[in-house]
């Protein structure tokens, strides 16, 4: 299954705190995944950007081995997925990608990056899930559960029934996303969850360290 259920977005312009001072904290207190989502950065700055974050957790790390496909050992349990861009994914020795609405479709990724890389797929609909799941999707984000600003161009919120709904459709690992605070965790495991995805609630938490340990206790472990 799944080895995270908390899964921290990463928002440098809009956050109160910044991705590269907090997230070696932040892993440090137990944090065992992260997506960088820097959606406004080119291709080439958007690399040096992850690849300064990644080295704040794993000093002097290495690309993934190009034969074995194993990622840079370290001292850190994090892994790291990079919204969209497989390419660079794969060059920074991440362990996945994070594929948008209008990302080329799991189903249409090269063969090499797909042997290589875990995918994680954004969703908003019963559907939209299934096909993740059909195109061998390690896990979906689902949303937006609730409203938040964040998630505004999405459409109001899909609530907590279509979220049941997917849940019990699919055997996809379900992590809730849009507004989610740890004391909406709960609700979101019942209906089907296997976990929960936040930007806000930790980045402009007046202590992110604490508001994540909310998420594990509420989450009964990140």
């Amino acid at each position: 299954m799944l080895p995270f259920r908390f899964y921290l977005i990463t928002d440098r312009l809009h956050g109160r705190h910044s991705p590269l001072e907090w997230l070696p904290r932040l892993a440090n207190a137990g944090l065992r995944a992260v997506q960088v989502r820097e959606k406004d950065l080119a291709p080439a700055v958007l690399y040096i950007f992850a690849a300064e974050l990644r080295d704040t957790i794993v000093p002097n790390a290495v690309p993934r081995d190009a034969v074995a496909g194993r990622a840079a050992p370290g001292p850190s349990k994090l892994q790291f997925f990079l919204n969209d861009r497989a390419d660079l994914a794969l060059a920074l020795g991440f362990a996945g990608v994070h594929l948008r609405e209008d990302s080329l479709p799991l189903a249409r990724q090269p063969a090499l990056l797909r042997e290589r890389l875990r995918y994680g797929v954004s969703t908003h609909s019963v559907e939209g899930v299934l096909q993740a799941e059909e195109a061998g999707a390690a896990f979906a984000t689902l949303g937006p559960v609730y409203e938040t600003p964040s998630k505004a161009g999405y459409g109001p919120p899909v609530g907590r029934k279509l979220l049941e709904r997917a849940a019990a459709r699919s055997r996809l690992p379900l992590l809730a996303l849009g507004g989610i605070t740890p004391e909406r965790v709960r609700p979101c495991l019942e209906a089907g969850a296997w976990g929960v995805s936040a930007i806000s609630a930790v980045w402009d938490a007046e202590d992110p360290l604490a508001a994540l340990a909310s998420f594990g206790e509420a989450l009964g472990g990140l």
